[in-house]
């Protein structure tokens, strides 16, 4: 009993930053896992991360709220990065259903709880699959967990003035919307092409209903490409991970002030 109650301040720490990772990082945070497992796994690896910090002592006082608030902001702030980094599908999916005229269809996404184009839904489900395929879950506990080799516990506050902060936001941004880019440029292309294409047998038989004929010809074909391309979009997916992954490492550099 002595020696579980020294470990508790650092307890608490830890599970307040996995807490905070949960609620926003995808798969964890998705509204299909229950909330009791969530919590329940969110203690079990607290407590086990715990005792690989021996070396850290952690004390309450009046600091001691400082640090709560601290570990979430740096769990939400991670969590919210790979999230933002993962909805480079449902932006590729806006893109193609914009094109085809699927916009004005968007649904409920249940994992999320909000409303999601039909073709991002399409992609989420699969970025989803090849997450767990891949065991890229796995790689996002890691990255919580060396995340204290960056911003540990005894840090005051992330290190959210420095310019180089301001700098990588930009640069994710803009490769998020790259790789969304990506993806959709094969349909997306060859959609304006069939556009292309109806607008000038428009003008040539007038007689032909082209706002009739064409929309299942803009849907056939939008399908027709992404059976083709679909095994592209799987490595830009698979690149979509590796950025997620080299995204988080270098902003707990940034934060931690490395």
């Amino acid at each position: 009993m002595t020696e579980i109650i020294p470990k508790l301040p650092v307890f608490f720490l830890v599970l307040i930053r996995l807490s905070a990772f949960f609620v926003t990082v995808p798969f964890f945070s998705y509204k299909t896992i229950p909330v009791k497992d969530r919590i329940f796994l969110a203690v079990v690896l607290a407590w086990i991360m715990s005792y690989t910090m021996e070396e850290t002592v952690i004390k309450i006082d009046d600091a001691y709220a400082m640090l709560v608030l601290k570990e979430a902001v740096v769990g939400l702030s991670l969590g919210l990065l790979a999230y933002i980094i993962i909805s480079a599908v449902q932006i590729a999916g806006s893109f193609i259903d914009f094109q085809i005229g699927f916009a004005i269809a968007n649904i409920i996404d249940p994992m999320t709880g909000t409303q999601s184009p039909l073709i991002g839904q399409f992609f989420q489900t699969i970025v989803l699959l090849l997450l767990i395929t891949t065991n890229a879950h796995y790689m996002l506990l890691d990255g919580i967990y060396y995340s204290y080799e960056y911003i540990p516990l005894q840090s005051v506050w992330p290190n959210f003035g420095d310019p180089a902060a301001s700098t990588f936001i930009m640069k994710t941004f803009t490769a998020v919307f790259a790789i969304a880019f990506q993806m959709a440029i094969p349909v997306v292309a060859t959609v304006f092409l069939v556009d292309l294409a109806l607008g000038i047998t428009a003008k040539t038989v007038p007689q032909l209903n082209i706002f009739v004929v064409g929309f299942p010809i803009k849907i056939g074909v939008s399908f027709i490409i992404m059976i083709v391309t679909m095994g592209v979009m799987v490595a830009v997916m698979q690149k979509l991970f590796r950025v997620m992954f080299e995204a988080m490492r270098d902003f707990m550099v940034i934060l931690g002030g490395g």
